[in-house]
């Protein structure tokens, strides 16, 4: 198979091109990224030889992407590509809804002119809204309402809307993930595990949103990858699969845990005021992607981030060229 992965120098991209290529060394590699502030080449450079290569390219590109298709006859493309940072969305909405709407449908566009390749949408579950607070009962399913609270989703949203039009109108080869929060290796300080973590290294506050009871159902990036590989080999085309962690956490709990890992005093919490249109909670059952592919998360919260907070201890070398 000849694999293009779009965003592979981010962070869950480039986490899904190392679990690819470990599973799959036969198969060839294109890994694309535009190289914004979320993709860093370095963190992908160990994989570069000659069966992954990669391509400096932004997917908005038509001419440049449908020259490439030309070029390598892909088997298969997994669109990681998009802006993802809630708060850059509310700053500069124009820009998510170029990259991760228009850029969806340039891929679309070149995998319909090329064979119909097939195509996986890496979305996210923020594309439902969120959850009361007082309802750990309620979950969001596959049926749930697109409900987006702020320009990220949105653009999510509607770049997922326009992947299952495209597979009805063109019979286009498609399936969508969407996924609860992830954590791991290679993600950017400016999320909120990594972010916690380099500030109580270096003994700074930690700021945190209104008084820090948001809840996020937590996906550590392995088990994202291996549920996105699955969808890819054997997910029933048209179809939405949604990816949980079933590890929900407070953004306090979380903070603290932190913070209690690398035994710094709970005074450098910051509590500062609260995002705009700030989502209550979210929670994915994944009991779909279970029935049919037979997928559950193999690493619990308690192990995963203590794994990801030595994995950023032992890699500054990483950390220290994006600080």
């Amino acid at each position: 198979m000849k694999l293009l992965i779009t965003g592979a120098a981010g962070f869950i991209g480039s986490n899904f091109s190392y679990h690819w290529h470990a599973n799959n060394p036969q198969d060839e590699l294109v890994l694309l990224d535009a190289l914004t502030y979320a993709g860093h080449r370095h963190t992908i450079e160990p994989l570069l030889n000659e069966r992954v290569r990669f391509v400096h390219l932004d997917i908005t590109q038509r001419e440049e992407i449908f020259a490439m298709f030309v070029r390598e006859r892909f088997d298969a493309v997994v669109n990681f590509a998009a802006e993802s940072m809630v708060d850059r969305s509310i700053e500069q909405p124009d820009i998510f809804l170029r990259s991760n709407i228009l850029g969806t449908q340039v891929l679309m566009d070149a995998c319909r002119a090329h064979g119909n390749v097939r195509f996986h949408q890496v979305s996210t579950d923020e594309v439902y809204g969120d959850l009361p607070l007082d309802r750990p009962d309620l979950f969001f399913t596959e049926a749930t309402p697109i409900h987006a609270s702020n320009p990220y989703s949105a653009s999510k949203a509607g770049a997922d809307l326009l992947c299952l039009a495209y597979h009805r109108t063109f019979n286009l080869p498609v399936t969508i993930s969407h996924c609860s929060n992830n954590y791991g290796p290679y993600q950017l300080p400016e999320k909120l595990i990594p972010k916690m973590i380099l500030r109580a290294l270096n003994n700074e506050p930690l700021p945190v949103f209104g008084n820090g009871a948001n809840v996020r159902d937590w996906l550590h990036v392995d088990d994202h990858c291996r549920a996105i590989a699955l969808i890819l080999q054997q997910g029933r085309l048209g179809e939405i699969y949604n990816v949980g962690g079933h590890n929900e956490r407070d953004n306090l709990t979380v903070v603290k845990t932190i913070l209690a890992a690398l035994e710094k005093p709970e005074t450098l919490i910051e509590f500062v005021t609260d995002r705009a249109g700030h989502d209550l909670r979210y929670a994915i059952d994944p009991a779909k992607i279970h029935a049919e592919l037979g997928w559950l998360p193999a690493i619990g919260f308690d192990q995963g981030i203590a794994d990801t907070i030595n994995w950023y201890v032992e890699n500054q070398a990483w950390w220290g060229r994006l600080t």
